[in-house]
This record gives structure tokens, sequence and C-alpha cells, in this order.
């Protein structure tokens, strides 16, 4: 009973982070933080996995490593599109003006 609880929760958050990521895609920002909850969510799986097989906890840090640089990636492209374009919308960023 534990055990489903301990998987059906983080499986829970990633379909929550992806339907979120699927139905609000007029903003940048709201695409980015749906994206940064997913990882989360991924995070959890990985830490309670390395837990039940009893493996070292190293693996998960590198990983929040890696996420933290993927969040500050997204960050800088939201920030130079401000710059840009004034606003964080898809509708008004074109491809042809790069």
């Amino acid at each position: 009973m534990l055990t489903s609880f301990y998987w059906g929760v983080p499986v829970f958050l990633f379909m929550c982070g992806g339907w979120v990521f699927s139905s609000k895609r007029k903003h940048l920002l709201l695409t980015l933080l749906s994206l940064e909850f997913i990882v989360l969510s991924l995070f959890l799986v990985l830490f309670i996995y390395l837990n039940f097989m009893n493996y070292e906890l190293f693996f998960s840090m590198v990983f929040l490593t890696f996420s933290v640089c993927e969040g500050a990636l997204g960050l800088s492209i939201l920030v130079s599109m401000i710059r840009t374009h004034g606003n964080d919308y898809f509708q008004s960023f074109s491809i042809l003006q790069c």
C-alpha cells in the first residue's frame, strides 16, 4: 500500500505538470514553470528509486545541478525575449525576425 503511494504521487505530479505544459501555451513563463515542476517530479522519482535500491544519492545531486542549469538557460531566454519583444507571448514572437 505504501509503495503504491510512493510511486503514485510522483506520477500524478508528472501528469499534472504535463497537463499544465500542454494547456498553458500562451506565455513562455508558464511553460518554463511547468517544465521545472516536471523536473522536480522526476527528481522525486529518482530519489525514491535510489532510496529503495540502497544506492548512493550522488546522482540525484548531479540531476539537480543539470536542472538548475536548464532553469537558468530558460530564464535567460525569457529575459532576452522580453527585452526584444516587450512581452512573453508566443503569438508576438516570429522566427523570421531573428
